[in-house]
Order: structure tokens, then sequence, then C-alpha cells
């Protein structure tokens, strides 16, 4: 039985794909496989692509507008793929985000997925949530916007916002460095937030959920309904899209942190496809780090 389960494609946890690299997609796709570089060991895996082995294509993308331009999603559906969306949506900051387009366009991408696609196949991601200070001595979050794209979302149809807070890695320390410093707030102060965002998202039928932040949820009051989240959740997948693909956990995701996203392929590539947003909170390898090690 196992074998007859179909995969989830993860387009992609490591860059913008349909932002940057939906060309370079689509003809891994018509090839019918894709080369993938493990970004730890090295090793090469062919990842066949075909409506025969692959259930749901699940895009990440903080800018939709080329994807949707170029009819990339009707193609793939047309050719008998299923797909889901995980649209990452924060408040305007050209200091965190410098390349993501104005927040309208974002919004209207949003609908536009909605509208293609079904809102049942789309996921809010407001992610990370950041508090930074300026050299200036400015004191900022990022959090300015929030109830704005949830009125927005919620006039889509979105039932879920998935959340969490950023993480400090040193990479993120010396790409900042003499402009902005990133602020940890105390748990407290964490539990003051997301209870915030869940009394602005109840009324409007959105739940919160959590990504990787399972000492957090476990410091929120009993009557919270926010929680655990799963940015790729087979059970999902297969409410939407029916069929059956694995349920088992996503072994190379941060389970101990609170991950409960179910395992998936990821395509895309840290050095390959370096993404263009340059966002200054970011885990991977923007490109403006790469020209700056060159």
């Amino acid at each position: 039985m196992i074998g007859e389960l179909k995969q989830i494609l993860s387009v992609s946890r490591r860059t913008d794909i349909p932002a940057f690299y939906m060309t370079w997609f689509m003809d891994q796709v018509a090839r019918g496989f894709i080369e993938v570089i493990n970004p730890f060991n090295r090793q090469a895996r062919q990842v066949i692509v075909s409506p025969e082995r692959v259930h749901t294509m699940v895009f990440w993308s903080k800018n939709f507008g080329p994807f949707l331009a170029g009819r990339y999603g009707e193609h793939l559906r047309d050719e008998g793929y299923h797909l889901f969306f995980n649209f990452t949506v924060n408040s305007r900051s050209p200091i965190l985000e410098p390349g993501v387009p104005d927040l309208d366009q974002r919004l209207g991408q949003l609908r536009q997925l909605c509208h293609r696609f079904g809102s049942a196949s789309v996921q809010w991601r407001f992610d990370p949530i950041c508090h930074f200070s300026t050299h200036s001595g400015t004191n900022l979050t990022n959090l300015d916007d929030f109830e704005t794209i949830a009125a927005a979302a919620g006039e889509c149809g979105i039932d879920t916002c998935t959340t969490s807070f950023m993480d400090h890695y040193r990479k993120i320390e010396r790409r900042t460095r003499n402009r902005i410093t990133f602020v940890e707030p105390p748990a407290a102060e964490r539990v003051k937030i997301l209870l915030n965002m869940e009394k602005a998202l109840s009324p409007l039928g959105i739940g919160l959920a959590l990504c990787c932040e399972k000492n957090t949820l476990g410091q929120l009051p009993p009557e919270s309904t926010i929680k655990a989240g799963a940015c790729i959740s087979g059970q999902r997948i297969m409410g939407v899209h029916g069929g059956r693909v694995s349920l088992r956990p996503d072994s190379g995701q941060r389970k101990a942190s609170g991950c409960e996203c179910t395992v998936s392929m990821d395509v895309g590539s840290y050095s390959l496809h370096p993404c263009h947003h340059n966002c200054q909170f970011c885990y991977a390898n923007p490109a403006s780090d790469q020209r700056r090690h060159q």
C-alpha cells in the first residue's frame, strides 16, 4: 500500500521559485525529473516528476506575480498536478524585505490565487515576527500591517495564518552589522503578541498556527485556540485534493521545535537558486550574501 502513495513536492523552502525560477522549474517538469542536491551531504538525487508520481506541488513565495502572469499554475493543473500555496505576506518593510513588491500588489496576488485555485489551497504565512532597532536608536517591529493583511485574507476565505518568531543565526548578524540589530522579545512579550494576533484573527474565521514554536506554545493560556502548525500537511492536502499521500513526519524539519509538517521532497537549491528578495532575517542564502562573498 505504501508504494501507491504519491509524493508531495516542496517548491521550495530553500528559495523563491515562483518569483524567480519558474522557467527553470517548468523545463524540469517537461523533461520528467529534477536533479536535487542535498545541501548537507552534497549527494545528488533524481526526483521523478509526473502526475503518476506526484500528488501535489506546494509552492512557497513572497511574490506570486510572475507565477500568476505566466499562468504556470493553470498549465500544471491541466497536466494533472494538484497545487497548494504557502504565501508569505508580511507588513511593508523596505528595511527587512527590500526585494518584495508593495503590499497592495501582494494582496492583489493573494486574491488572484484564491480566485483561480480556491482559498482552501492557500495558506497565509506571516513569518517571521521581527523585533529590531536601527542604529539611530528606533525600536521597531514588522507587525504594523498585520490587521490589514488579515482583513484581506479573511475576505478571500483563507482559514489559517502560520507564524513564528525570528530565529537568530550568526549569518544574519554578519549581514545586518552596522545597519540594524535584531532583538529577541522575552517569553511574556511573545505570548502577549500571539494572543493579540489571535484576537484580531478570530472574528475573521482565521486560526493562528505556530511554526517551530513548541516552547512558546506551551506558555499560552489553556483557553487559547492557537495550535502547532504544519506548512505542509498531508492531511490537509488530502482534504483539499483527495487521493493518498504519506502522513509520516518530515524528518528533515525541526520536529523537536514543534514542526508538524509531513514528508515532502524539496526541489530547490540554496546555491543554484539564490533568492533576490534579500530579506535581512533570512536563514538561507540570499543573492546579496553570495555577491558579498565573491
